[in-house]
């Protein structure tokens, strides 16, 4: 019976069975499509990733990664941190080098492994559009239309995949979301968004600049505990309104709400969107196919 290794990596995480867990296959090439997806939709996490050799010369990986219903996902968030992450620990890196480049559908995008810490360069970031009406989005968050925050924009950004940013007026309206996902997924295909970042960026005892949560039910995610495609992108809101400093770390912390606590730190200057975290390998073994 064919055979293929897996690792489960817990990723944005400080102690193990925290941060968002990724499922990986290392050695990919031998599986066909069908098969990446229906491994993903048997581990059944957020995404599960692929390493499979690359398509161009320049890079040194390439990444597919899936989510349960079969969707590709083609941004570099924690899909992509948690093969790195294993590949750092596994041996397969040359010792002496620092610095890497991966190939994530047609972008080539740096890696940077610095003492356990994976830094990933994102796209450039996109302002795409704003939503306007207010109401109804209140409403497919389960909220009051107070909890919005009036003094910032709910708008459509991408560094690599399109997501809608929602300020909320305080930590506790954030862990007050409950989405009613037929409306939210409405919301976001009319607004032309993959998934829904929740924030606000009242201060808190955690030091954190900015509290999330992420929710998509587009590709079948009802909450997801870590999102470095959506961290990238919220980092540039903050830093062009003003909220953040050019070319300084902004700290986010997420999944409190899933008791899976994750801190993904982003730094924006320009065109150069850099994610920055750590993980942990927690579990091993064989798929057999």
């Amino acid at each position: 019976m064919p055979s293929t290794r897996f690792f489960w990596v817990d990723v944005f995480a400080q102690s193990p069975l925290t941060g968002n867990p990724l499922a990986l296959i290392p050695d990919a090439d031998g599986l066909t499509v069908e098969q990446m997806v229906a491994i993903a939709r048997e581990f059944n996490q957020s995404e599960t990733t692929f390493l499979v050799t690359p398509t161009s010369d320049a890079a040194d990986y390439r990444l597919r990664s899936f989510t349960p219903d079969g969707s590709e996902v083609l941004g570099a968030g924690h899909n992509a941190m948690g093969a790195w992450i294993w590949l750092s620990s596994s041996g397969r890196l040359p010792p002496q080098r620092t610095a890497f480049i991966q190939q994530i559908g047609s972008d080539l995008l740096p890696v940077r492994i610095d003492a356990g810490t994976v830094t990933m360069q994102q796209s450039p970031p996109r302002f795409l559009r704003r939503v306007l009406e207010r109401e109804p989005l209140a409403t497919a968050l389960g909220l009051a239309l107070t909890d919005l925050d009036s003094a910032l924009s709910t708008e459509v950004v991408s560094t690599g995949a399109e997501h809608l940013m929602v300020a909320l007026s305080s930590r506790g309206a954030v862990d007050r979301v409950v989405p009613e996902s037929a409306a939210l997924k409405q919301l976001l295909a009319d607004s032309g968004a993959e998934g829904c970042y929740v924030y606000s960026i009242e201060p808190g005892a955690d030091g954190a600049d900015a509290y999330t949560r992420f929710f998509n039910p587009t590709v079948g995610i009802a909450e997801d505990p870590a999102t470095g495609t959506a961290a990238g992108p919220l980092t540039a809101v903050l830093v062009r309104d003003g909220h953040a400093g050019e070319g300084q770390p902004v700290r986010i912390l997420q999944g409190n709400s899933l008791g899976r606590p994750s801190i993904l730190t982003v730094l924006v200057d320009g065109d150069r969107v850099e994610l920055s975290g750590s993980g942990l390998i927690v579990a091993e073994g064989t798929l057999h196919l």
